[in-house]
């Protein structure tokens, strides 16, 4: 009762915490979290070194009222402040090889003629090499790694087997025996590290006995963040777990849920993240029978669980073979809608997930091939003149509105500078430390570790650390000075004596208000470049090219979508989300002082900026929403008709290089069914059991519910139909042959694959 009542407190605070540091956190799929039962959370990518656990316990005891138990590495437990924390989230820790890693004493070559033996060079083999350890070499040799088997003298060793790295889109491990030889020779030996082999029975045991207690336990099974694009190899540590859990105890039914984490830029303040869970997955008999059988049985069962859970991660996670890829589906995406039509946050995640499946089907056709070089011109197009996808109608549109719009901006700008200055000055410091610290452990992070690109994994967990140490050291800073200067000019008594308390509580409220004010601030301060690119004549021939090649792209990708989309997905009519062809006028006399419509959520403390633009402009997230996302409107032939709305300065919000704020966005969902008059009015989010009763609800009805005469589809969390795939669609071996998927996920069947194959 204690350690739970304790679990909680701390639950709160880092709630707190995490809700400043993101703008929004959107939890999909809530309703898959068995209410009770042992639960093993797999969880990926790993992207957000401290905060993902925090977003798992949050969302997963906000949505079920569960708790969640997370294997914390003991490198990490051995810290003052994480340890301590750690502990009473009744963390479990998990010994890694890679915390304990040593340079070796000299250098090392790979046999001309045994990829298996190694001979050094200066080296002292049987004092640091323990047989099971493994090698690591730098970056030169791509960090390939191998196992040793034996240790014959100081210098030669035979390996288990020969050197790997993994492959390009991180599934799997390639040989790098040639490469390793190779870089040997040329620089006479490699240099290397020895990771010793670490046993971890008291590990297992302490998962064992949670998951008999029928507690739930997160586990990262990259084995560390990292900020690559698609996923690391997994450890088949979990299924370990779950297999050897049920093997010692025979009446036991451990549950694997897959947790997908998107982010919209982990590392920067006040960005947004998505928390998917996917449907649970039960273990099968087999496998636990073919895990009591020990030795090549037992492997041969952990890679199938292994196998079978990868596929679950995949279907929950936006992944990508490299960065460009991940850019290309962002735009095209984007280019998917036009400006002033708004998808919630989750839908944003599931409509990226859908052109990156289909991508990866499709990637080598011609047509594929050329709209990507399109889209990426497009994209140098847009950074060369500083502009974001959802800004080039609103600065190919001159108008009197326009310039009356730049000039109420700008003064606005000025009046919420004014009021975030103060604010932004007295909390400068912790800004400008959080960023220096962050940055330098980065560059630590990345020149410690084999699988970082940028270490940008590390820069959000440095922020908020080195945020939450300094914070209070200067609030008491400021009180010792407020109170000095009280009493320096002889203040009343009373002042004098509640001065640092009052300092103290109000710094804080400070602190927040500079935040809201200072974030409307910069969306008008981004907005301001498309509407000076509008009504300045030199750049408007530019703007306008900028206009055409967007519509012209914006239907390509349609007549794309059109034509594979079918192909690939057996309900692709009926499922499909598409864009809105016009966004209707929601007022009943048009006009600049006149208020058009009554949001549910109108309040300047949700977002000033919106609630000054649509008093006076009329302007508002519930205008722009349009006709339904999901397929139950006709289209127009045109899909990249401009709106006739003028688009929020809170649509500038940068998301590389840019989408909308969807801090107020309504889910269509909840839009059609409360309606306009409904007392009802927006929530923020659907807890566990609002989502198990709409998922009930409609599944009982024999046909789709109907609001306003407009059929809606079967909706999950966030309203959406589940694609399903046409056996074998988008499949193609790979080089190995052995047909691991390109758009293959989680919906496909073991007998789906065996059936394309």
């Amino acid at each position: 009762m204690a350690a739970g009542l304790a679990y909680d407190l701390i639950l709160i605070f880092w709630r707190i915490v995490i809700n400043i540091f993101f703008r929004e956190i959107r939890p999909r799929g809530a309703f898959n979290i068995p209410k009770e039962g042992p639960v093993l959370f797999i969880c990926g990518p790993h992207a957000n070194q401290f905060l993902d656990p925090l977003l798992v316990f949050s969302e997963t005891r906000k949505e079920s009222g569960r708790r969640v138990s997370m294997l914390t590495a003991a490198k990490s437990m051995q810290r003052k402040f994480i340890g301590a924390v750690a502990r009473i989230m009744d963390g479990i820790p998990v010994a890694r090889a890679a915390d304990y890693a040593k340079a070796g004493k000299g250098r090392i070559v790979l046999s001309e003629t045994d990829p298996l033996l190694i001979t050094g060079i200066n080296t002292a083999f049987t004092s640091q090499v323990k047989p099971r350890s493994q090698l690591v070499l730098p970056k030169s040799a791509a960090y390939a790694s191998a196992t040793v088997e034996e240790v014959i003298s100081d210098t030669e060793l035979r390996l288990k087997g020969e050197f790997v790295i993994p492959s390009k889109d991180g599934s799997a491990n390639v040989k790098a025996s040639t490469r390793v030889r190779s870089e040997g020779e040329s620089k006479e030996g490699l240099e290397y590290k020895v990771l010793p082999h670490v046993e971890q029975d008291q590990t297992y045991g302490a998962c064992f006995q949670r998951l008999k207690e029928g507690g739930c336990i997160g586990v990262f099974p990259e084995g560390g963040s990292h900020d690559r694009t698609d996923f690391l190899p997994l450890k088949a540590g979990f299924s370990i777990m779950a297999l050897g859990a049920m093997a010692q105890y025979p009446d036991l039914d451990v549950k694997l849920v897959p947790v997908g984490l998107s982010y919209f830029h982990p590392h920067k303040f006040r960005s947004r993240a998505v928390v998917e869970f996917g449907p649970p997955q039960s273990v099968d008999r087999e496998l636990v029978e073919l895990y009591k059988q020990g030795g090549a049985k037992k492997r041969e069962a952990c890679g199938k669980l292994l196998e079978q859970v990868h596929d679950g991660l995949r279907a929950v996670t936006l992944r990508a073979p490299d960065w460009e890829t991940m850019q290309v589906i962002q735009a095209a995406r984007r280019l998917y809608r036009i400006p002033g039509q708004h998808l919630t946050l989750g839908q944003v995640v599931e409509l990226s997930k859908r052109f990156m499946e289909g991508y990866l089907a499709y990637k080598d056709e011609p047509k594929i091939i050329d709209l990507r070089q399109k889209v990426l011109a497009y994209n140098r197009l847009l950074r060369d003149m500083g502009l974001a996808d959802h800004q080039v109608e609103r600065a190919s549109s001159t108008s009197l509105k326009s310039a009356l719009l730049l000039v109420y901006r700008t003064g606005l700008l000025l009046w919420w500078s004014m009021l975030a200055l103060p604010g932004a000055i007295l909390h400068a410091p912790i800004f400008i430390l959080a960023k220096a610290i962050s940055i330098q452990k980065a560059k630590e992070a990345l020149a410690a570790s084999t699988v970082k690109i940028q270490g940008r994994d590390v820069l959000a967990t440095w922020k908020v650390l080195v945020s939450l140490a300094v914070t209070p050291l200067l609030y008491i800073f400021y009180c010792i000075l407020a109170t000095f200067l009280a009493y320096k000019y002889d203040l009343a008594p009373a002042w004098r004596h509640w001065t640092p308390v009052a300092i103290f509580v109000l710094l804080p409220g400070w602190a927040m208000a500079t935040l809201k004010f200072g974030e409307a601030g910069m969306d008008v301060f981004k907005s301001l470049r498309p509407l000076f690119l509008s009504l300045w004549p030199g750049s408007l021939r530019e703007v306008n090219k900028l206009r055409q090649m967007r519509e012209a792209l914006a239907n390509e990708i349609s007549e794309v979508i059109d034509e594979f989309g079918p192909k690939m997905y057996q309900n692709f009519q009926s499922a499909r989300i598409l864009p809105s062809a016009t966004v209707p006028q929601t007022g009943r006399n048009p006009g600049m002082f006149v208020r058009k419509a009554q949001a549910p959520d109108s309040s300047v403390l949700s977002h000033p900026m919106l609630w000054l633009d649509e008093r006076i402009f009329g302007w508002n997230r519930s205008a722009s929403v349009g006709q339904s996302v999901w397929n139950t409107t006709k289209l127009d032939k045109n899909r990249s008709e401009p709106s006739t709305a003028p688009t929020s300065p809170a649509e500038s919000d940068n998301e590389e290089e840019a989408d909308v704020d969807y801090d107020d966005v309504l889910a269509i969902i909840d839009t059609r069914r409360a309606g306009p008059g409904s007392p009802r009015g927006r929530r923020r989010g659907r807890s566990y059991h609002d989502l198990t009763q709409l998922k009930s609800e409609t599944s009982s009805s024999a046909t789709s519910p109907v609001i306003d005469g407009v059929p809606l589809p079967a909706p999950d969390d966030e309203g959406s139909n589940r694609l399903h795939k046409r056996p074998g669609a988008g499949f193609k071996k790979d080089e190995d042959g052995d047909g691991v998927g390109l758009g293959l996920t989680g919906a496909d069947t073991k007998e789906q694959k065996e059936k394309a194959q």
